[in-house]
């Protein structure tokens, strides 16, 4: 089969493509895999609870059930969803935002997508424009999203070492170059995949960067403020004109219903609907029909701040206490916890490449993602890119501490 331009970028196998396949995998085809490596949700019995009532209010009320099943929703989204999380945000930060600043897509993925081709790439006067990424690493997904090669840039971050074997990553504003070729700016806040919350002073200043170069700075809030809050740090939410937030209800516990939710001025958010209309035709009606009560009753940041950054917090904390005690005599670095639901190892002077160490690690039935997926936009040959993975802590407490034993022992003998 010969394939368009369009289809041998987007049939070819890639990062994201090799991380939901092992998804899949575990999850359905060899639930004996211990899973440590996409970003699937952890079962939370009290939130599981929450929308299971919520779905049977639904199923009961036969308005609210064709709701869901038959009929089309505008493909900006359900207008009553939009309006109650438009109150939401108003009332709980003083957002001046409407229903006409917010856009619900199937899911967060599809939106970039979207939203990213919307702004960069090949431009109608021949010029070519790119998404800069301030802090890299950054989500695996964003890799092959743009529609042309050469599609990101990035800024290499300081890293600062910690006690206890922990680091951080910084933006290095001295490095950061925000030129005519920058379409906009992007960061996810946690960062995926290495945990780390961009401090409010940092926000600000990024804010203030993108404004004076006259791009958007777009926020990915997936594991973020203000929901699902999956935040250790203190951090303040963000948004303004010239941001684009982006938010999804995965990490609550809903990556099953594919709704993600962009924030924006109305002008972004027009452009994007319109074309979302050609790619999506309309967004599904479960995730915001499940989720819209929580907005009007503001019990989504109950559920946040009760239920889902607790138990996040707790197992990356335990999580890191059992790689130090694995780990101990090693050349390891823990990125420091902060938000989201990994932990980002860092092996100093690994004497094998990630990818190699993944691969190895699969054969003893744990999954993790190998770093060198991470570094989009970095185009210097800089070793740390090798030396990195990305591990989940959301599964039980059991599975993690047996695949933090064998990713220990995986680790020694790469290194002996």
């Amino acid at each position: 089969m010969e394939l368009s331009r369009f289809g041998q970028r987007f049939a070819r196998y890639s990062g994201i493509i090799e991380l939901m396949d092992d998804l899949g995998d575990a999850l359905s085809e060899n639930p004996d895999l211990i899973f440590m490596g996409g970003g699937n949700p952890g079962r939370l019995p009290e939130v599981e609870a929450l929308f299971q009532q919520r779905l049977d209010d639904i199923m009961a009320d036969p308005n609210e059930r064709h709701r869901l099943f038959g009929i089309y929703q505008s493909p900006q989204g359900d207008l009553p969803f939009r309006q109650d999380l438009a109150r939401f945000l108003h009332q709980q930060f003083g957002w001046p935002v409407g229903p006409e600043h917010i856009a619900v897509a199937n899911g967060s993925q599809s939106a970039f997508f979207v939203l990213y081709n919307l702004l960069a790439g090949e431009m109608a006067d021949g010029s070519r424009r790119r998404i800069h990424l301030p802090l890299t690493p950054e989500y695996i997904g964003y890799r092959d999203q743009g529609m042309c090669d050469d599609f990101f840039s990035a800024t290499r971050p300081t890293i600062d070492h910690l006690d206890d074997n922990l680091f951080k990553y910084r933006v290095n504003f001295d490095a950061m170059e925000l030129g005519p070729e920058v379409a906009a700016a992007c960061v996810s806040r946690p960062t995926n995949p290495s945990g780390n919350v961009l401090t409010d002073g940092e926000m600000e200043e990024l804010d203030s960067r993108c404004r004076a170069a006259g791009i958007p700075l777009i926020v990915d809030g997936a594991y973020g403020l203000p929901f699902p809050g999956i935040v250790f740090e203190p951090a303040t939410p963000l948004w303004n004109d010239n941001i684009v937030l982006a938010l999804s209800l995965s990490k609550l516990g809903l990556p099953g219903v594919r709704t993600g939710i962009l924030v924006a001025r109305e002008e972004i958010i027009q452009a994007y609907t319109r074309a979302n209309t050609i790619v999506s035709l309309a967004c599904g009606t479960l995730g915001p029909l499940l989720a819209r009560e929580l907005f009007r009753t503001g019990e989504i940041l109950d559920l946040s701040r009760n239920h889902v950054a607790p138990y996040y917090r707790h197992s990356a904390n335990e999580a890191v206490e059992e790689f130090r005690r694995q780990l101990a005599g090693l050349p390891f670095h823990i990125h420091n916890p902060e938000g989201a639901i990994f932990l980002w190892l860092w092996f100093e002077g690994l004497p094998i490449t990630s990818r190699e160490l993944y691969q190895r690690l699969k054969q003893r039935g744990v999954l993790v993602v190998p770093g060198e997926h991470f570094f989009i936009g970095v185009e210097e040959d800089w070793p740390h890119q090798r030396e990195c993975i990305r591990v989940s802590h959301a599964q039980p407490s059991d599975a993690v501490r047996k695949g933090i034993a064998l990713i220990a022992e995986e680790v020694r003998a790469a290194y002996a």
